[in-house]
């Protein structure tokens, strides 16, 4: 076990401490991963098949579902499954186009003869992982795939456990995946990355995964893109007195359901409301089916923080940068317009984490390990590229060539300064 060592900023002190540590609990996985990738890049789908039978206990011939296979899995999903998957597919993309409509092209004539501008282009090909984990989680592929449809790009290929439950494939289908390979683990990122005889390389891979999928997509990063690198699942309530315990230890456990590794935790300035909510996630782990997993999560990952002030709480909740960010405070809007740093803000005790993590439309695919600090979740955004252009007119090269001649003559760079001179045609090149 490693221990957790944190200097508390002046005014916070913990009620309960975290005794683990997320971050150095995944340093043992490298090397493993390392390996799976090399294999892949150098048998391709042979590997594929030789991982699956090691790792997932299949021996597999074909890992990519045919269309029959992906009908199939929709016709036996039960109809109220159904219902309910394409009501999340219909809320995500309608969320989707909203954001895309906020991203225009750009042309602008900065100067006279000089103009530049930007274009909003889809990446043509994305892959998609679909994780598997200890629950069937419907909403998975509808958060990494309707974005990118919704984005307009050409192909959405999906990698998911070979022992992924039907359901998930029929919501991979709904959602609109182009080819969808049952291929799980880091040897689905590798496949991904480099492409195997069947699985086709992509250019940018995204959706979350165990520690595995999320080292491999460090180590492949560079040749291919990723949108993030997800820990494991985080829960926080920025909570003063007027907090209710019961419902904070609710929405807690609910997070912590997830995985034994899951980080969950309160900031509030009321320690009665610290006492309530620590007394009240007892209680509900005695009753709760799923307390072996929450019950853990909460033991290694928990923490209740008291802050002497708003100020102070406020502080704590942005260098914690939570995946999820709950505010339960008198005037919740006022405290979220204090806030910074979190993936995904739920503002007031009505908005809560297990609605986006389902079906209300925003993405619940975020950033971790304190990364909202820099960046927000995925989002359809992340499947286009801006790119930037420029053309002149000769009125606009008199007025920027002297002075990028005079610069590159400055720094040495004659080249440079050639390439900058013959369009004015001043001088010959030699």
């Amino acid at each position: 076990m490693t221990n957790r060592v944190v200097q508390l900023p002046h005014g916070v002190r913990y009620i309960k401490s975290p005794i683990r540590n997320t971050m150095a609990d995944n340093q043992a996985i490298e090397a493993k991963v390392k390996d799976i990738i090399v294999s892949v890049r150098a048998e391709k789908d042979e590997a594929i098949r030789r991982l699956s039978l090691q790792f997932d206990g299949l021996s597999l011939q074909d890992t990519e579902v045919s269309l029959g296979e992906r009908e199939a899995a929709v016709a036996n999903l039960d109809p109220q499954t159904r219902r309910d998957t394409e009501f999340a597919i219909g809320n995500v993309r309608r969320f989707a186009e909203a954001q895309l409509g906020t991203m225009t092209g750009l042309e602008v004539e900065i100067l006279p003869g000089v103009h530049l501008g930007h274009r909003v282009i889809p990446i043509q090909r994305v892959g998609a992982y679909v994780p598997g984990g200890r629950y069937p989680l419907l909403s998975a592929p509808v958060m990494t795939i309707v974005p990118a449809k919704v984005a307009g790009c050409r192909e959405v290929i999906v990698c998911l456990p070979p022992t992924a439950n039907p359901a998930v494939i029929a919501a991979c289908h709904l959602a609109g995946a182009t080819r969808i390979f049952r291929v799980g683990g880091a040897q689905a990122i590798a496949a991904l990355a480099y492409g195997t005889e069947t699985v086709p390389a992509v250019d940018k891979i995204v959706g979350p995964g165990n520690a595995y999928v999320n080292e491999a997509k460090r180590q492949v990063f560079g040749p291919v893109g990723i949108d993030q690198l997800a820990g494991p699942s985080e829960i926080f309530v920025v909570a003063d007195a007027t907090g209710d315990a019961r419902m904070i230890a609710t929405d807690m456990l609910a997070q912590a359901e997830h995985d034994v590794r899951t980080r969950v935790g309160l900031i509030t300035t009321d320690h009665a409301l610290a006492k309530a909510v620590e007394q009240e996630v007892t209680a509900q782990l005695a009753t709760l089916s799923t307390a072996d997993v929450a019950g853990q999560a909460w033991q290694d990952y928990g923490e209740i923080t008291l802050c002497d002030s708003e100020e102070a709480m406020i502080g704590y909740s942005d260098s914690v940068a939570a995946e999820h960010l709950q505010v339960h405070t008198a005037d919740p809007h006022a405290t979220a317009q204090k806030l910074q740093n979190y993936g995904s803000l739920f503002v007031g005790p009505l908005a809560s984490v297990v609605y986006s993590d389902k079906c209300s439309g925003t993405n619940h695919t975020l950033p971790t390990m304190g990364a909202g600090r820099y960046t927000g979740g995925l989002w359809v955004g992340s499947f286009v590229k801006t790119c930037t252009h420029q053309w002149m007119e000769e009125k606009g090269v008199a007025t920027v060539a002297p002075p990028a001649m005079r610069q590159s003559a400055s720094e040495g760079l004659e080249g440079h300064r050639r390439a900058a001179a013959i369009r004015l045609s001043l001088e010959p090149l030699s």
